[in-house]
């Protein structure tokens, strides 16, 4: 591990009273997932000294993009989002930020690409949640380092839409459509990669991974609607669900633009 990386672990592990988390558990951390480099370090020690974080666990989700911890505010449950920098689809990343007047000036790099990154999400969930979409809460962000609600209890998140036990599939499918149309209609968002791995569900809905959501304005956001639509009402028709035509629902949402 190089030797910046090893202070700021020596730095976490003597003087962080507030993100306690044991030398070893950091070590094995970067060591198997490969994102705590020193600028993230350094971004959850700020946080701590912010007294946003009290503890860290272990990885609950690992992905391409992004890394989810387990985490604790004292008493309270969290959910700490540490995108990666080193692996990111750059020109992926740009595509979906493309148009979006919230962010017209990014300085130049990967670095400066995935804090924009981070900070959308946390955006898009703030609109979200002021739609009365079901999402996990957003708490704060800083540089790669998003901390939301956890979804989930004792460490354990909930499951995916795709492995839970639907007590009344119809419901939860109108459920879904109804967050597609408020999040279009009352935000001007849409999801943008809606499918049945990334929305959990806790006994409803929470739709989640919000990054590379869209406003209505951006070039491709009725191909990316249609998409989600698309996606959503298949894995519903599988379960055997009576679902409405996708153009009907594209319809309804739109006015028929």
């Amino acid at each position: 591990m190089p030797g910046d990386t090893e202070k700021i672990i020596r730095l976490l592990d003597i003087k962080l009273d507030r993100l306690k988390t044991k030398k070893k558990s950091v070590e094995d951390l970067e060591t198997q997932e490969g994102v705590l480099d020193k600028f993230t370090l350094e971004t959850l020690y700020y946080l701590a000294k912010k007294k946003l974080l009290t503890e860290i666990y272990g990885v609950i989700s690992a992905g391409k993009e992004s890394n989810i911890y387990w985490a604790k505010n004292n008493d309270v449950d969290y959910a700490v989002k540490i995108y990666r920098t080193s692996t990111a689809n750059f020109k992926a990343i740009q595509n979906y930020i493309k148009g979006d007047p919230r962010f017209k000036k990014i300085r130049r790099g990967i670095r400066p690409l995935i804090y924009t990154w981070a900070l959308k999400e946390f955006k898009n969930l703030q609109r979200a949640l002021s739609a009365g979409v079901r999402v996990p809460k957003p708490i704060a962000v800083k540089n790669n380092v998003l901390i939301m609600e956890f979804i989930g209890s004792n460490g354990k998140p909930a499951p995916l839409l795709r492995n839970a036990v639907l007590e009344s599939p119809e419901k939860t499918y109108k459920i879904i459509c109804d967050f597609i149309k408020k999040l279009y209609k009352k935000t001007e968002l849409i999801h943008a990669d809606l499918s049945e791995f990334n929305i959990m569900y806790p006994g409803e809905p929470v739709i989640i991974d919000m990054s590379q959501s869209v406003l209505t304005s951006h070039p491709l956001a009725l191909d990316y609607l249609k998409r989600d639509i698309i996606v959503v009402s298949k894995f519903f028709r599988d379960l055997g669900v009576s679902v409405i035509d996708e153009n009907d629902i594209l319809n309804d949402i739109t006015g028929g633009v």
